[in-house]
């Protein structure tokens, strides 16, 4: 390997490391919880664990996955507030499609210009 794949090789963040166990009712969705660990796989106190919700919505173009930061202390509390992650998402979701659809609209229309590669059907 030279020094330029040296550069451009993505290196590993030992300094943040988590170990992850998936959790699921196996009908709503999945919990991740994130345990943070030291690079010799020791809990690291000196960070919190994440929990980390996933599950999908229909929509008319399919199933849309969804993942999202549930604020929990515990297993117990991250079930319990997996709904509310989940609509938080659900909203933030609509907002962004939103906001993509008036960016989208408000452009400037050139001659010749295709809308290719804006990835919104029929705006």
């Amino acid at each position: 390997m030279n020094d330029d794949d040296q550069a451009n090789s993505p290196e590993f963040a030992t300094n943040s490391l988590y170990r992850e166990d998936s959790f699921t009712d196996r009908r709503v969705g999945t919990i991740r919880q994130l345990t943070p660990v030291t690079a010799e796989g020791q809990r690291d106190d000196s960070r919190p664990v994440l929990f980390m919700g996933a599950t999908q919505i229909m929509t008319a173009a399919g199933p849309m996955p969804l993942n999202f930061e549930i604020p929990a202390d515990s297993l117990a509390e991250a079930c319990g507030g997996f709904g509310a992650g989940a609509e938080r998402a659900v909203d933030e979701m609509a907002s962004r499609i939103e906001e993509m659809r008036r960016d989208q609209a408000s452009s400037i229309v050139v001659p010749g210009q295709s809308n290719r590669g804006s990835g919104l059907v029929g705006v």
